[in-house]
């Protein structure tokens, strides 16, 4: 409790008195005086209080702002690492991946020149397998054309010998015949035997004949034959091979464009709402006054007393 002594209030009406007011206070003045004094130091109280808070949240307020800053900050060098690596591993995929591409055109170049040797060679060791059978075939045609002239030409010699011997035969019919006794006997006789000869010469002829033109059809058989075999062989040969078109060189693709990436702001941290620090003070103030002006009488210009 607020308690005054003597002396202090002599103090107090000695000012009062050199100031032109006389003080003879009275409980309600003494309570007016302390209520004053209890709102003033209220309204001082508030006024560090609010000083206090407003000082704290600006503390706070500081310390977001520099953690917003920080962590922008750190994003910003970590996407900066990040742009640089993905730059970095382009360049090193699209390199591997043209050394791959031009590698493995050489090899397909490679594989298309051996496969077209081999072919070549295969081609040729058919045309050479094809002369071989054809000139196989023109010698067994010619073996058999000579074999069949043996034959006609055996047939031939038999029957040049047949006809002497029949010439023989028919010179001693005819000798026997004339040694006939004369008459009709011995015309009978050599009748006979010209007929006969000239019958067998007809057979002979007739058979001559037709061994020449079985001959003849031989011979045919044997081209044919030939020309036969001739075409098989060539249908059998390879077809001529041919270089196909080179293969086309790899082509380097465009290369990728990159965008940096947007640089990171702080986050906005709203500023703290300031109390008034003068608003306590003010009110205190307004409060000790009003306390004041409850005890003072204008009337006698005196607080009022007991």
């Amino acid at each position: 409790m607020f308690e005054f002594n003597q002396k202090n209030n002599s103090l107090l009406d000695d000012q009062l008195a050199e100031s032109g007011l006389e003080m003879n206070l009275g409980p309600a003045a003494i309570g007016a005086i302390v209520g004053g004094a209890a709102s003033l130091f209220g309204g001082i109280s508030g006024s560090q209080q609010a000083a206090e808070q407003n000082s704290r949240a600006q503390a706070n307020y500081e310390a977001q702002k520099r953690a917003a800053e920080k962590q922008a900050q750190q994003t910003n060098e970590y996407n900066a690492r990040v742009f640089e690596a993905d730059k970095e591993n382009y360049r090193r995929q699209r390199e591997y991946e043209w050394t791959t591409a031009i590698k493995q055109w050489q090899y397909n170049s490679e594989v298309q020149d051996y496969s077209y040797l081999q072919t070549a060679k295969q081609y040729l060791s058919s045309v050479e397998n094809t002369q071989q059978q054809l000139t196989y075939n023109s010698v067994a045609a010619m073996e058999a054309q000579e074999q069949e002239q043996a034959s006609l030409a055996e047939i031939l010699n038999s029957a040049a010998f047949q006809q002497e011997g029949m010439l023989i035969e028919s010179l001693q019919n005819e000798g026997r015949a004339a040694l006939l006794q004369a008459g009709g006997s011995r015309a009978k006789a050599i009748q006979s035997t010209v007929a006969e000869q000239g019958r067998n010469a007809a057979i002979l002829s007739a058979s001559l004949l037709s061994a020449g033109r079985q001959s003849q059809r031989n011979m045919r058989d044997i081209e044919m034959g030939r020309y036969a075999d001739d075409l098989q062989a060539r249908n059998a040969m390879m077809i001529a091979p041919e270089r196909l078109p080179d293969i086309p060189q790899p082509i380097k693709p465009p290369e990728r464009v990159f965008v940096e990436p947007m640089e990171a702001t702080a986050e906005y941290i709203p500023a703290p709402m300031q109390q008034n620090i003068f608003a306590p003070l003010v009110s205190g103030v307004g409060s000790a006054a009003q306390g004041l002006m409850a005890g003072y009488d204008p009337s006698t210009n005196k607080f009022f007393g007991k």
